[in-house]
């Protein structure tokens, strides 16, 4: 068969040159590693449009020899990758060789894939961290198949080598080799119908394995599908992208506080947008304490890159930061993103930030807020570990429920790093990959590790509601472009309306109290409604827990709080009796921002009435959006009462204490203390009597003052009678009790009239909120007209 030419029906002509031995030799070896050097690229050639060629009848059998024709270059190529697949191996385009008269290529060599070893070129390593290195595959193969160009526009074999330095791959795996993968057109019809339909690239492998018969036969891998989704999804963006430059430029022109921004490439392209209403901006400067920044959007089950950065307002509602559109999601744009929309929010960071578990947002994150604490949404890593693991939820129905029980319920590190090495070992999983994965990055999602940190979250275990809520209901997964914005304005108005309700049900429905304790008065009038029931919960949990003193060092008192009977589920609350801060180790008021029941159960011991300010955060009460805070200033002299008539009866219990425990060591020290408290107790009976009288004097002393101003200091006259004699002790007493009867009197009349104006500035504060509510749903109104 010396010199027979074979032909294949490819779909493409010779158009073959004439050939020209003195030729030029060009290597393509920059080609090797690329989707697109090979005709079955999974993210280029024929697996994203190109055209498969295939070897038809008796010649799926031939092997390679010296001296065999084709019809072209790619008709060669084809043959070879074909004798590949038979046999087990992928090949590439290694080097060419050019004609230096008119540059066309007349030589060509494809290699096995293992061909040659990788080049590290140390221009481009020496200066960086290789973050993510690239397994090696390359092991100096020399099975090669080189063909080169006839002067009749044919092309021969001219050179084969058959054997291989390495193993081959069997015919139930010759499906993941590189070269091999190829998406053909009716496969590329059915994911474009399931992903409309709102399928993600596992779902629809799964149908493209049962429609084949086989995962073998389909020709492809996952990782395939996902990348023909993504292309397929940045191609429709690109196409309507205008929509959302002209949308965007719109709302600016109507309001200059309209912030957004567009990260181009350098060849002018479209990559990132970001946007930020002015609402948004302006919630940020009352709840930006803690963000979340909500990937879900980016999965190929959904059309649209959408990713919104939301927070928790002082209902506990979802409220929005910003959003973006993710066409380009490498490390650079997400840096540039987080910058920008950290230019948006006035510079400030937050304190935390919530994200899903991803290396290359974890990289941004570093570089741009390396002062907040970065959190992997929990509830994530529980739906990935239900795909990773699937198996052993299968094989072990308990599983879960220990894995949520390790990660939920530990109240301390040393008990969940026990625990995880109980769970792992216990399912033999020490080894496993991804479990490895997750618990090296333990920090930043296992709740023990991130109680310090304020989460705007009411419990360790909850889920946020800002986590994948904001827009739900209103974008899914065959929203498209076209659609967006509308059902964007819409769930912008739902939430708004949520917000006003919450404000007039605060506002108007004042919650039934269930203790008598002036603490929880004082709470129902601070916080908003929902904080209210959740704080009452607390408070009402202390009537169950025992508070009992552990350990005392001077200025902290450490009590062990627990139930009845419980010892061994024990919290501990250290209380610093003078700067009155009560520190639990459940750490609940770090994480949520709300006192917890052990340390309101110490206040209760220590006779602590009412909340210290200090403990009452601003963007929990009803006033976090006003400039003016009326309850507080309705409150504040009751509270420094209590608060500094609690502080007194604190310090001086705790010197008692100490001095009864010197006391009663001996029978000499017990005589000297008894004594100390006979001259302490006349002490303090002398000073209560004359309280009274230096009270009524500065009293009168004060009246006189503000009465006449030329009355610079008081004289023997104020203790004389009508007709100029000095009054006796008698008549000196009866006048003190007139005048603090004067002076009582006085002070009622004074509080009667800061009552009634408080009065008025709640009621006009209250009409401001009113009138805020009615233009509100005047507004929504008039859309809904329109």
């Amino acid at each position: 068969m010396e010199n027979e030419m074979l032909e294949f029906d490819i779909g493409l002509g010779g158009g073959g040159r004439e050939g020209d031995d003195d030729g030029l030799d060009i290597d393509d070896d920059e080609m090797a590693d690329s989707p697109s050097a090979t005709s079955g690229g999974a993210g280029g050639g024929s697996a994203s449009g190109g055209e498969i060629y295939l070897p038809e009848g008796d010649l799926l059998d031939l092997e390679p020899y010296e001296g065999m024709e084709f019809e072209s270059e790619e008709a060669a190529k084809a043959f070879y990758n074909s004798y590949a697949r038979r046999v087990g191996f992928s090949t590439r385009v290694s080097s060419s060789r050019r004609s230096r008269r008119d540059g066309a290529i007349i030589q060509r060599q494809f290699v096995c894939a293992k061909e040659g070893f990788r080049n590290l070129n140390e221009k481009r390593t020496k200066d960086r961290e290789i973050k993510r290195p690239r397994t090696i595959t390359r092991v100096g193969c020399k099975a090669s198949l080189s063909v080169k160009m006839q002067d009749s526009g044919k092309w021969i074999v001219s050179g084969f080598v058959r054997e291989h330095n390495h193993e081959l791959v069997p015919p139930d795996q010759v499906h993941c080799l590189r070269s091999h993968r190829q998406i053909s057109g009716p496969a590329k019809t059915l994911i474009d119908t399931l992903q409309a339909a709102g399928m993600g690239p596992r779902r629809i492998m799964s149908a493209l394995i049962k429609e084949y018969g086989g995962a073998s036969k389909v020709g492809f891998t996952e990782v395939d599908c996902r990348n023909y989704m993504r292309n397929n999804r940045q191609r429709s963006l690109e196409g309507d992208i205008q929509l959302v430059l002209d949308y965007l430029r719109q709302m600016h022109a109507e309001n200059p506080n309209f912030f957004y921004a567009v990260q181009g490439d350098d060849d002018g392209s479209m990559n990132n947008v970001f946007w930020a209403d002015p609402k948004a901006r302006l919630n940020y400067t009352y709840f930006g304490d803690t963000i979340t920044f909500d990937t879900t959007y980016r999965s190929n089950r959904y059309r649209l890159p959408f990713a919104p950065f939301t927070g928790v307002n002082h209902h506990g509602q979802p409220v929005l930061f910003g959003c973006a559109f993710l066409i380009n999601e490498s490390e650079a744009s997400f840096v540039w993103l987080f910058k920008t929309w950290l230019m948006a929010m006035s510079g400030r960071p937050p304190l935390s930030i919530t994200t899903d578990h991803d290396a290359v947002i974890r990289l941004a994150i570093t570089q741009v807020f390396p002062e907040t604490r970065h959190r992997f949404c929990k509830w994530h890593i529980f739906k990935k570990c239900q795909e990773k693991l699937s198996q052993v939820f299968l094989q072990h129905p308990n599983f879960e429920a220990d894995f949520h029980k390790c990660v939920n319920l530990n109240e301390s590190i040393e008990e969940f790093e026990s625990c995880w090495l109980s769970l792992v070992d216990g399912y033999d999983l020490r080894d496993h990959e991804w479990l490895q994965t997750i618990y090296s990055a333990r920090k930043q999602w296992v709740p023990v590790y991130l109680r310090d940190t304020f989460f705007a979250e009411m419990s360790i275990t909850q889920r946020s509601d800002s986590m994948n809520s904001y827009f739900d209901g209103y974008v899914n997964a065959s929203t498209n472009l076209n659609q967006f914005f509308k059902l964007y304005e819409k769930a912008l108005e739902s939430r708004n309306e949520k917000e006003v309700k919450a404000d007039y049900d605060t506002m108007n429905a004042a919650p039934v109290l269930r203790t008598p304790s002036p603490m929880e008065k004082q709470a129902s009038e601070l916080y908003t409604r929902k904080l209210f029931i959740r704080f009452q919960e607390e408070l009402v949990g202390t009537l169950t827990l025992m508070a009992s003193k552990a350990e005392d060092d001077g200025e902290v008192i450490t009590y062990q709080v627990a139930k009845f009977g419980e010892d061994h589920k024990a919290y501990y609350v250290k209380f610093n009796v003078l700067e009155m801060k009560a520190t639990c180790s459940c750490q609940m008021f770090e994480f949520s921002g709300l006192l917890c029941r052990h340390a309101l159960a110490v206040f209760r011991v220590t006779n602590v009435l009412t909340l210290p300010s200090h403990y009452i955060l601003k963007r929990w009460t009803r006033n976090a959006k006003s400039s003016v805070i009326l309850e507080e200033r309705t409150s504040v002299v009751y509270t420094n009462y209590l608060e500094s008539h609690t502080v007194r009866f604190n310090t001086l219990r705790h010197e008692a204490f100490k001095f009864v425990d010197e006391g009663v060591k001996s029978v000499e020290t017990y005589d000297a203390a008894m004594d100390a408290l006979k001259v302490a107790a006349k002490k303090v009976a002398h000073e209560t009597k004359n309280e009274g009288k230096r009270g009524m004097a500065n009293g009168r002393v004060r009246r006189n003052l503000v009465s006449d101003g030329n009355h610079a200091n008081c004289t023997s006259d104020d203790l004389e009678g009508s007709s100029g004699r000095h009054m006796s002790e008698d008549d000196i007493d009866k006048r003190i009790r007139e005048i603090s009867s004067e002076l009582e009197c006085s002070n009622r009349k004074c509080e009667v009239y800061r009552a009634n104006l408080l009065s008025v500035l709640k009621d006009i504060e209250d009409h401001k909120m009113q009138l805020s509510i009615k233009v509100q749903n005047i507004k929504i109104s008039m859309k809904d007209g329109l």
